[in-house]
């Protein structure tokens, strides 16, 4: 994987956006040419083109990343990739089109734009078929070994097994692990010459996955692959890399202190987030105050209650403020307590069940945001009842306050709606993540990422 602003992205992700960069490219030109010639006119120099052919390029291709066309359920399936294609696409040439009519004689002619879609979806689907083959193959994958057989162990094998993973496990060694699970591996004193056997396998990384370290860390081993140049990953770090999320199985305090992360070198980032805060809640109120206001009439009409409902959640540092959202649920809904929304909620109105699907009953949390309670991107607010349960019950829970609240957050792009603890386990992984390793470029993958949130509400309550 390459870090990229603190944040890991796969090799074979990369290669192949970079690889449907050009050939957006190439389709913008192509696109041009076609019509150039239907039209009769003269083709030109290709430098005078540049600026439009990036613009198209770089809008399709950021529609493409809003979309999902590079999450690991399409490189595993050529339906779903072919589906975000379409719609990538279709949303890129609807911005060009808008533009264009902005900005008329600056962009390509609306008829072109017919030709690059067109064009653009079948030469991305052929492309990502060749490419996917090459880049999915194992001489494209880090050659990883792992030095443990235990519990842990076969947690990486299982990750390296998936289509999308960005390693292959050459060797397991076992190193007096307590319980062995991975039947495969091999015990370090059959190996003599670690150095030799690393090199003869073309180790380029390895992992310490033992199950205890105690007393236990072969340290002669480490520093031998070390200063071989083969880079020595920890567990928890390798899998918060491949994962991204925190692995709360396997964390403990010290890896917490230690390892990167959790930066206060974050004046300019928080200092540049919340201006984009305040920017974009003003002109979004501004802009959604008709939908807010047709919609608050409509929850009025659909049910008795006011038309907003209003929430004590935690925010920074664990204070409470008065989170305002569209009214979607019963006055009568908490009567007894705060609780998780439920699978088809009896409590949901009939509207409700309509502004949650499409995310309008989240605008009026714009006004919290501008008034820095919480920001664009963040970890879901929780109410304090649910926050003192979960609290108690995971542990590093009240890390997650470190940083504002979000309306949306790499949790709720990563992971569907959850109502058990079990869920709020696992979303505490990708908070985790996002506290740890923010910076103003996963801010913005985040809130790319939430527009496939919302063409494809499988999670919402």
């Amino acid at each position: 994987m390459i870090r990229l602003f603190k944040h890991y992205i796969p090799h074979a992700v990369l290669l192949l956006s970079l690889c449907d960069l050009a050939l957006l490219l190439l389709v913008g030109e192509a696109a041009w040419q076609l019509r150039a010639t239907q039209t009769g006119m003269s083709v030109g120099p290709l430098v005078g083109r540049l600026v439009p052919l990036g613009g198209f390029a770089l809008i399709v291709w950021t529609a493409m990343i809003a979309v999902g066309v590079y999450r690991s359920e399409a490189l595993r399936s050529m339906r779903y990739a072919g589906a975000r294609l379409l719609v990538a696409v279709s949303l890129g040439i609807i911005a060009l089109s808008v533009l264009d009519f902005l900005v008329p004689g600056a962009t390509f002619w609306r008829s072109t734009l017919l030709y690059a879609m067109v064009l653009a979806v079948l030469v991305l689907m052929v492309g990502r078929v060749l490419i996917g083959a090459v880049i999915g193959t194992t001489p494209f994958r880090r050659r990883v070994m792992v030095l443990g057989a235990g519990r842990r162990a076969q947690r990486l094998h299982d990750l390296g097994e998936r289509p999308e993973a960005g390693f292959t496990i050459v060797a397991f060694l076992g190193m007096n692990d307590p319980e062995r699970v991975v039947a495969e591996a091999m015990p370090r004193s059959a190996i003599d010459d670690l150095g030799r056997f690393v090199d003869h396998l073309g180790v380029s990384e390895v992992v310490l996955a033992l199950e205890e370290r105690r007393n236990a860390l072969p340290l002669k081993d480490l520093l031998r692959v070390k200063t071989m140049g083969v880079h020595v990953n920890e567990f928890s770090s390798f899998v918060e890399r491949e994962t991204g999320r925190v692995d709360l199985d396997s964390v403990n305090p010290s890896w917490l202190i230690f390892s990167d992360g959790f930066s206060s070198g974050r004046a300019f980032s928080s200092a540049a987030k919340r201006a984009f805060d305040v920017l974009a809640s003003s002109l979004l109120l501004v802009l959604t105050l008709p939908v807010i206001a047709l919609f608050a009439l409509l929850v009025k009409l659909d049910s008795k209650g006011p038309a907003f409902f209003r929430q004590r959640r935690v925010g920074l540092y664990g204070q409470s403020f008065d989170l305002i959202k569209l009214r979607s649920m019963r006055t009568d809904a908490e009567k007894d307590g705060a609780k998780w929304a439920e699978k088809d909620d009896p409590r949901i109105t009939r509207l409700g069940k309509f502004i949650r699907k499409v995310r309008i009953d989240e605008l009026p949390q714009a006004w919290s945001v501008l008034k820095g309670e919480m920001s664009f991107v963040g970890p879901r607010p929780e109410v304090p009842q649910f926050v003192a349960d979960l609290e108690d019950k995971l542990p590093y829970y009240a890390e997650r306050h470190m940083v504002k609240p979000g309306i949306t957050g790499w949790a709720q792009i990563n992971y569907p709606y959850g109502a058990s603890i079990e869920d709020a386990r696992h979303k505490l992984e990708y908070d985790l993540y996002y506290a740890k390793n923010y910076t103003p470029f996963l801010d913005l993958l985040i809130l790319l990422q939430t527009l496939r949130v919302v063409l494809w509400p499988e999670g919402a309550r």
